[in-house]
């Protein structure tokens, strides 16, 4: 590894934003250098809480900026497309909140473009690179539980409907689905793959996003994934996959988990426990920063054809569901809201 410091930018300095740079302090050879919002004010305010040094008060600014290298972006879900091309188009590696484009048509464009400009991109899908999360995929590599067969995972959470939260504005890409059932799709097409069906069941909130949904995921040979995800059940946040000689738990939540429980068929559970780094951004963080100062375009814990998966299946649940999106192609003009 090189002495060179990767110099990162934050777009979107919101709840996610806040938590994400904290962990920086744990990542080698990685500075946030500056922050943007389309509030220069708010922009400011994040800077000073985190010693940043420079504050952008429009996404454009910090996209022209000469010394950033990547630009994390955390605004909401169809303002990814319209800031992530655009940091491209100016060279600039990306990291995008999860999900990581409002629409599947979205996802593809912008992958198409990082990968003809040869530009470090990565969906910010954390769970991958939680220490644990890494121990698992060993397992199953292994053979510990024998040949996979089928995964269950779900994520609720319990929020009164408010026109005005961003979790069910339709024009904010708002809903269960890209909030939650991003994790659990993510989840099961890690561990099998591409699904060769997708069914769903679900309701709307009254603001015409998804409220909640259950997902049926078929794939070759007959496995499957159940998954269910909810912005108005208190669902423990646990997943387990099962094998032809075993199963394991992950804990809650799974999405972010510290523990699994590796059932061998005939023995006795096996608790397995590894930390984060931090408040486990930092992993993802890492990733990133080593690919870039490697020269990577991809990352091969969260390659971008996964990314596409997940959006597929994504973009197939609320279509059945009637929920359509579209990406926010003024999302880097726009004044600040309120």
């Amino acid at each position: 590894m090189t002495g060179r410091v990767v110099r990162w930018g934050v777009v979107g300095p919101g709840r996610i934003a806040e938590n994400v740079v904290r962990d920086f302090e744990f990542v080698e050879h990685a500075a946030v250098t500056a922050v943007a919002s389309r509030s220069g004010a708010r922009a400011q305010s994040f800077a000073d809480r985190h010693a940043i040094p420079r504050a952008y008060g429009s996404y454009r600014e910090l996209i022209e900026a000469d010394d950033v290298d990547v630009l994390y972006i955390a605004t909401p879900h169809p303002q990814h497309h319209a800031i992530g091309l655009a940091a491209l188009q100016a060279g600039k590696a990306i990291l995008v909140e999860k999900a990581f484009t409002a629409t599947l048509a979205g996802a593809e464009q912008l992958i198409a473009e990082a990968r003809r400009r040869q530009i470090f991109a990565m969906e910010a899908m954390w769970t991958r690179f939680q220490p644990v999360i890494a121990q698992t995929r060993n397992l199953i590599a292994e053979g510990a539980i024998g040949t996979v067969r089928s995964v269950q995972a779900d994520l609720g959470v319990v929020r009164e409907f408010d026109p005005s939260d961003r979790s069910f504005a339709h024009e904010l890409g708002g809903g269960a689905l890209l909030d939650l059932g991003v994790y659990v799709v993510s989840f099961a097409q890690m561990i099998l793959g591409e699904p060769e069906s997708v069914a769903v069941q679900g309701s709307l909130e009254p603001s015409g996003v998804d409220a909640e949904a259950s997902l049926l995921l078929g794939f070759t040979g007959g496995t499957s994934a159940t998954l269910l995800c909810s912005l108005h059940s208190p669902m423990p946040g646990q997943a387990r996959i099962f094998g032809s000689s075993g199963w394991i738990d992950v804990l809650p939540r799974f999405h972010h988990p510290r523990s699994i429980v590796l059932h061998r068929n005939g023995a006795e559970p096996e608790h397995l426990t590894r930390e984060p780094t931090g408040a486990g951004y930092a992993h993802e963080l890492a990733e990133v920063t080593e690919s870039i100062l490697d020269g990577r375009t991809e990352s091969t814990v969260m390659p971008l054809s996964d990314t596409l998966t997940v959006q597929r299946v994504l973009d197939q649940a609320l279509d059945a569901l009637g929920v359509h999106f579209t990406e926010d192609s003024a999302a880097l003009e726009q004044p600040a809201a309120g």
